[in-house]
C-alpha cells in the first residue's frame, strides 16, 4: 500500500527491460529526453544474448518482402495479422542496417563465395524459410547484438541504468479525459530491498516472455512474465497466450542448465536421430528437419514417448569439422565442456519452452490498452508470428516496433509529460512482515512449473487443461494471501507473475476449440477454416493513485 511520504524519481521515459527491444527504444529516441533502463541484473542480462541464430530479414537478391510474408503467414497457421506482417517485413532492410551502423559484427561471406549477397554478408537458411535470409553473428548473434547496443547505450549521457531491480506495479492515474493513463510503477531494488517509485511521461514494458512458467525452458530465470502480469494488472488486454513455442533442440545434460541448440544446425544440414541412428523426420513432415518447430518439437515428443526415451540426436557430424566450428562456435565449445564433440557424435536434445508467441495486445507503434503504456518484444501481441513463430523473426520484430515505438513516443512527448510532477505515494510495507516460510514460495513455484508442464505443454487434452486450471485458481488465492502479508522479493513478485500468466495461458487453451499452430489439442485435432484470435479483457481497472 502506499504511504503519503514520496521520494520519486522523473523521467521522460522508463523502459523496464534491457534486451534487444528496451535498447533500440532508448537509443532511437532523442537525446533531449530522459531516460531510465531498469534491469532485473545486470544490463547484459536480457533474453536476446542467448539467440544464437540470427535476424530474418530481405537481404538477398533472389528473396523479397512476399516471400518473407508468405513464410512467415505459414508458419502462424495464419492466424497473423497480414497488414502488421508486412510492415514489419517491409522495415528489414532498413532495421539490418540501422544494426549495421551501430556497429553490430555481422557475418561476411569469403569474398570468392559472394554470388548474390550484394552486401557481402553470410545468410542462413532455418526452418519454415524459403530463402537464405537469416543475417548472423557466427552463432552468437543475439549477444553480439546486445553487446553493441549496451555500448552505445553507455555513450549516451541521457541515459540511466538501473540494475538489480525488478518492476511491481505500473502506476496508473486519470487523463484529462478520464481515460486510464500510465504514469510510473514501483520497482524493488535488490540491492537495499526497498520499492522505489519512477514517474515517466511514457513507460515501455520490454520485459520479454514468460517461459520460466514450464519446467523445462531454453530461457533466462528472468522470463518469468512479468511485463504481461504488470500490463493485465494495468488494464490491457492479452491475446493469443495458448500460443507456447517449444524449441525442438535443447541440450539434455544434468548440468547444462537452459542451454539452445540452434536452428542454424538444421538449417546447415544435421540430422534429427533416434537413439539406434534412424532419422525419423520424414515421417511427419516432407521438409524434414527444416519444418517449422511446432511439428518437429511434437514429432520429437512423439518419438520419445512412443520409446520411452529420455531424448534424441540432433548430428551435424557428417559435416567437415572445419566447417561446423567455424560456423558454430559457440555450440562447438559448450558442447565439449559436456564431453560432446559435435564434430563427430550427435548432440543429445529434448524440447523447451522457448517463446511466448502471445502477450500484451499492441498496435503498429507499439501503443498498449493503457495510454502512454507500450510494450516492445516477446511481452507483447503484434500480430506478427501468429500461431507459430517463424524462426528469426523475434529480433526483427524488437528491432522494428522499438523504432516505431520511439518515434510516436517522440512525436508525443509533450503530450505524456503533460502531467506534472506527481508526489507519488512512496511503498507502504509498515503492516507486513518478513516471512520465515520461503519454503512454500519454492514448492509453489515448482509446483506450477510441473503441471504446466504435464497438463498445458507440447501435446493437450481439455481434461488436462481443466486440471491445470482448478490448481492455478488454487495457486492464486495462496499466493494472494501470501503476497498481502509478507515483504515481497524477486521470488514472491515473480511467481505472483508466473501463476497469473499460467492462468491465461489455461483460460485461452481451454477457448481455443482447435488444432492451430503451437495449440495442439486431442480433443480438437482438426484445424477450423476461419483463424482468430483468443482475446481476454481484465476485469475495470481502478487507478492505482489519484
Amino acid at each position: 500500500m502506499p504511504t503519503e511520504q514520496s521520494s520519486t524519481q522523473h523521467f521522460d521515459v522508463v523502459i523496464i527491460g534491457s534486451g534487444a527491444a528496451g535498447l533500440t527504444t532508448a537509443l532511437q529516441l532523442p537525446n533531449h529526453l530522459s531516460i531510465a533502463i531498469i534491469c532485473k541484473q545486470a544490463l547484459k542480462s536480457g533474453a536476446t544474448p542467448w539467440a544464437q541464430g540470427g535476424v530474418a530479414a530481405v537481404l538477398d537478391e533472389k528473396d523479397s518482402v512476399e516471400s518473407h510474408c508468405s513464410d512467415t503467414m505459414a508458419a502462424g497457421a495464419h492466424l497473423n495479422n497480414a497488414k502488421m506482417v508486412k510492415s514489419i517485413i517491409e522495415d528489414s532492410t532498413e532495421s539490418i542496417h540501422w544494426l549495421i551502423e551501430q556497429g553490430v559484427p555481422f557475418t561476411r561471406e569469403d569474398k570468392e563465395q559472394i554470388t548474390n549477397d550484394k552486401e557481402g554478408f553470410h545468410l542462413t537458411k532455418e526452418g519454415g524459410h524459403s530463402f537464405r535470409r537469416i543475417i548472423h553473428a557466427a552463432d552468437a548473434t543475439g549477444a553480439a547484438i546486445t553487446s553493441t547496443l549496451i555500448d552505445r547505450v553507455l555513450e549516451r549521457k541521457n541515459i540511466s541504468v538501473f540494475e538489480n531491480r525488478i518492476a511491481v506495479d505500473l502506476i496508473t492515474s486519470p487523463d484529462n479525459h478520464g481515460q486510464s493513463a500510465c504514469v510510473g510503477l514501483y520497482v524493488l531494488n535488490l540491492d537495499k530491498d526497498q520499492v522505489e517509485a519512477f514517474q515517466a511521461g511514457s513507460t515501455v514494458l520490454a520485459t520479454g516472455g514468460a517461459s520460466k512458467v514450464y519446467l523445462y525452458t531454453s530461457n533466462p530465470d528472468g522470463a518469468s512474465g512479468d511485463g504481461i502480469a504488470m500490463a493485465w494488472r494495468a488494464g490491457c488486454r492479452v491475446a493469443n497466450m495458448e500460443f507456447n513455442q517449444f524449441h525442438p533442440t535443447c541440450l539434455y545434460h544434468p548440468h547444462a542448465k537452459s542451454f539452445l541448440i540452434s536452428e542454424a544446425l538444421r538449417g546447415e544440414g544435421a540430422h534429427l536421430k533416434l537413439p539406434n541412428g534412424e532419422r525419423f523426420m520424414h515421417k511427419f513432415d516432407e521438409r524434414k528437419e527444416l519444418a517449422p518447430r511446432d511439428i518437429v518439437a511434437r514429432a520429437i515428443d512423439h518419438e520419445m514417448k512412443r520409446l520411452g526415451c529420455d531424448h534424441v540426436t540432433l548430428d551435424i557430424s557428417h559435416k567437415p569439422a572445419d566447417f561446423i566450428k567455424s560456423h558454430f562456435p559457440t555450440i562447438y565449445e559448450r558442447c565439449l565442456k559436456f564431453n560432446i564433440d559435435i564434430t563427430t557424435e550427435g548432440i543429445p536434445v529434448v524440447p523447451a519452452a522457448h517463446y511466448t508467441c502471445g502477450g500484451v495486445v499492441i498496435d503498429h507503434k507499439g501503443r498498449t490498452d493503457v495510454r502512454n503504456l507500450y510494450a516492445i518484444g516477446e511481452v507483447a501481441h503484434s500480430g506478427l508470428h501468429g500461431a507459430n513463430r517463424l524462426a528469426s523473426n523475434s529480433l526483427l520484430e524488437c528491432i522494428v516496433l522499438g523504432r516505431a515505438a520511439a518515434k510516436n513516443i517522440e512525436k508525443h512527448h509533450q503530450e505524456a509529460s503533460g502531467y506534472p510532477k506527481l508526489n507519488i505515494p512512496a511503498w507502504d510495507d509498515s503492516l507486513v512482515t518478513d516471512s520465515d516460510e520461503d519454503v512454500i514460495i519454492s514448492h509453489n513455484w515448482d509446483e506450477l512449473r510441473r503441471f504446466m508442464w504435464d497438463y498445458v505443454g507440447i501435446v493437450r487434452t481439455t481434461k488436462r487443461l481443466e486440471r491445470a486450471k482448478h490448481r492455478v485458481d488454487l495457486l492464486m488465492r495462496e499466493i494472494h494471501d501470501y503476497y498481502s502479508n509478507y515483504k515481497i522479493g524477486r521470488d514472491l513478485i515473480e511467481l505472483r507473475n508466473l501463476v497469473l500468466v499460467a492462468d491465461l495461458i489455461i483460460r485461452s487453451a481451454l477457448q481455443r476449440k482447435e488444432s492451430r499452430g503451437l495449440h495442439f489439442t486431442l480433443d480438437h485435432p482438426e484445424i477450423l477454416a476461419t483463424a482468430k484470435d483468443t482475446l481476454l479483457t481484465p476485469p475495470p481497472k481502478q487507478p492505482t493513485w489519484r
